[in-house]
């Protein structure tokens, strides 16, 4: 009789064990609220998939109907508008290629803040001005919302593979909430400070790499004039003083390495003039 009550209690206490892990999964789900995600292009795109691969219904728009297919098939619910997403999630991620389409995008006639609800989340992780990411926060705050700058570090590689780095910017008891997101897509997610803060880590990144991807162009060019092979030149740069990211992870030298631009005729890479963009932040400053 014993043996059957410590039997039965067993199977009470795995019941029980097997509810409240059923609980805790329920609350995780539960916890995954749709998000916004307005801008599919070459980092979007992976950006959104990944959030999908999180467990995360996404709400999707771009100004091309074509770049939101692959997301679509994935699951993500297509809308018309950047206004259409704001009515849909209160947690949306904005991925432009420049201030002005981040003004557009946010208070535009069709803009987040025309349907924006109070206490929505507003992670704007385009590379653009600080000034502008600033007044976007202004204006979303009028409106009962917060809006934070995130921009990122890494490329479509580590866009596709989770890997990106974010440099957040904004209030700081905001962070967690933003954090959350941002770790689907990123294996680094910093708070820098205030809103804008983000963009100003984010363009002293980019100048550094510019000035490094310009020396790794120039000396690679060099060394292919004077009659080195380029892979050969590559090595010993990369087990000497002069190694640096441009020459080990994103060489501009065609056939040099896979899986970048230069081995893909240059596709899919970061164009010179959204690089272009640090200057001109930087002669504002």
């Amino acid at each position: 009789m014993a043996a059957v009550l410590r039997g039965s209690l067993c199977l009470v206490g795995r019941c029980r064990k097997h509810v409240d892990i059923a609980c805790v999964f329920t609350r995780s789900m539960a916890s995954k609220t749709h998000v916004g995600f307005v801008g599919l292009g070459n980092m979007g795109n992976p950006m959104a998939k990944n959030l999908l691969k999180h467990g995360y219904p996404v709400i999707a728009t771009d100004v091309f109907p074509e770049s939101c297919k692959e997301v679509q098939e994935l699951g993500a619910q297509i809308v018309d508008s950047p206004a259409e997403v704001a009515e849909k999630a209160d947690r949306i991620i904005s991925m432009l290629p420049s201030s002005p389409n981040v003004i557009d995008v946010y208070t535009g006639p069709n803009g987040i803040l025309k349907k924006v609800k109070k206490g929505s989340l507003l992670i704007d992780s385009s590379t653009i001005d600080p000034s502008v990411s600033k007044e976007m926060a202004v204006a979303a705050e009028k409106l009962g919302a917060v809006f934070m700058d995130a921009p990122v570090s890494g490329g479509v590689g580590a866009a596709s593979s989770g890997k990106l780095t974010f440099m957040v910017g904004g209030a700081e008891e905001e962070f967690t909430a933003a954090k959350e997101l941002l770790s689907c897509m990123g294996a680094n997610v910093v708070y820098c400070g205030q809103v804008g803060t983000g963009q100003a880590a984010k363009i002293c990144n980019n100048m550094l790499l510019a000035i490094g991807m310009i020396g790794t162009s120039e000396t690679m060019n060099l060394g292919i004039r004077l009659g080195l092979d380029p892979k050969l030149l590559a090595k010993i740069l990369n087990m000497s003083s002069g190694r640096c990211w441009s020459s080990d992870t994103y060489n501009p030298v065609p056939g040099v390495m896979e899986g970048v631009p230069s081995g893909n005729n240059y596709q899919g890479g970061f164009g010179t003039q959204l690089m272009a963009k640090v200057s001109l932040f930087t002669t504002h400053s």
